[in-house]
């Protein structure tokens, strides 16, 4: 009787151990698989910590011209010519250098030779050599404007002025349409004063400033 509970005892205890056992390798295989499934996330989340951001993209603006170049019709009043009735029409151009993205350097000019409206004293004619700073920004969407400080020359032909070439000088303002990159439409508009004698032959210069209105509207060419 004594031996069959002592093996007995010995068959239960080795159940047991084989239970804890068993047991022992069910929960290692157990956190061996969650080890398995968390490495999976971390370590791919850590490789795409390590990676540099990507830098944002430039701004891209398209290209940047450094010349443009305006032609179109223009007007200007003829304060100069003893009564005068009617201001004169022609043509009027300039050449503008930039330097950055406001400031230029602007050469214009203007050939003005037919009445607007009625007939003047004689046949006069204007023309104008200018050249001046030039102040250009954005205003909205493709609208852009500009201001600028012009002097130089004005010569007065066909009509009885001694001298008929006197200094000058002014100040306007322009606005422009931009089409395109290369193309937009100006419209401007400045103030021109010059000093020229009234009297037919008069010798000497004047000490009579006069101004003279002068707009225009055409197109300019960036490049």
């Amino acid at each position: 009787m004594l031996g069959f509970y002592a093996a007995l005892r010995r068959r239960l205890l080795r159940l047991s151990a084989g239970w804890f056992e068993g047991e022992l390798a069910l929960k290692s295989k157990l956190l061996l698989s969650i080890l398995v499934v968390a490495s999976a996330f971390v370590v791919p989340m850590a490789a795409v910590g390590q990676i540099a951001p990507e830098k944002p993209p430039k701004d891209v603006t398209g290209p940047v011209f450094k010349y443009e170049a305006y032609v179109g019709y223009g007007y200007t009043s003829l304060n100069q010519v003893n009564l005068s009735r009617s201001g004169l029409q022609g043509v009027s151009g300039s050449v503008t250098r930039y330097f950055g993205d406001h400031f230029g350097l602007k050469a214009d000019g203007g050939y003005y030779a037919w009445n607007v409206t009625s007939t003047n004293p004689g046949k006069p004619v204007v023309d104008m050599v200018l050249v001046g700073p030039v102040i250009r920004g954005n205003l909205f969407e493709k609208w852009s404007g500009y201001a600028e400080g012009l002097f130089g020359g004005v010569h007065t032909g066909g009509v009885s002025i001694q001298p008929d070439i006197s200094f000058a000088g002014g100040f306007g303002v322009g606005v422009d349409y931009n089409r395109s990159p290369r193309w937009a439409i100006r419209a401007f508009g400045d103030d021109i004063g010059s000093a020229f004698t009234i009297q037919p032959y008069q010798s000497g210069f004047s000490s009579h400033m006069r101004w003279n209105a002068r707009a225009g509207i055409g197109l300019v060419y960036h490049f």
